[in-house]
């Protein structure tokens, strides 16, 4: 019988894994603006009604997804008590139907994020309130979940723009855990080991 030692992982400091949950949620953001930069053309293209996911468009998405970092960056920037709320979002915002203004608001939250998640605090707790029963939790766990959230949006983009014929990068709406699984080394988030 082997003991827990043989199985013991060396766990990294609690400052490389805030470091790396960072840059992961700002390269899946940076993943939204590339997408504005490189693949999407026009406005329109945002704006397009999905005929598989009734009511999406690339455009709601990209907004949802980035609506979850804010809200978190909110709530860390706010005075006590610390009040999550994901069911309180803004919609048909100008970056649901304009390139520029979705490039602009995704690129603001990538800075908000180098300048604000350096220096919060991770043992800060924080209220998750929503529809169902409120839960403590702490930032870092739920600017994780952001970043997932958005890994998932991104696939839904990846079915609309595939309807609109747009070709996207490969990695692009994939969680890391699947490029990891894919052994995919050419893809940003697959090479993170959180």
């Amino acid at each position: 019988m082997q003991s827990e030692e043989n199985f013991a992982v060396e766990q990294p400091s609690e400052e490389t894994t805030l470091s790396q949950l960072l840059q992961v949620s700002k390269t899946v953001l940076q993943q939204g603006v590339d997408l504005l930069d490189n693949h999407i053309v026009s406005n329109e293209q945002l704006v397009t009604q999905s005929q598989y996911l009734p009511g999406s468009t690339i455009g709601k998405h990209l907004r949802h997804s980035r609506d979850h970092f804010e809200l978190l960056l909110d709530c860390i920037e706010s005075l006590p008590p610390y009040v999550l709320s994901y069911d309180v979002r803004l919609r048909n915002t100008p970056m649901e139907g304009g390139k520029q203004a979705a490039r602009d608001a995704l690129a603001a939250t990538i800075q908000r994020l180098d300048q604000i998640i350096p220096r919060a605090d991770a043992s800060t707790r924080l209220t998750l309130q929503a529809l169902c029963p409120a839960a403590l939790t702490h930032w870092p766990r739920q600017l994780w979940f952001a970043a997932l959230h958005c890994v998932h949006h991104w696939s839904m983009v990846r079915v609309i723009a595939g309807e609109l014929n747009i070709k996207l990068a490969s990695d692009f709406g994939f969680a890391p855990s699947t490029l990891v699984y894919q052994g995919r080394d050419d893809a940003p988030l697959g090479k993170a080991k959180i």
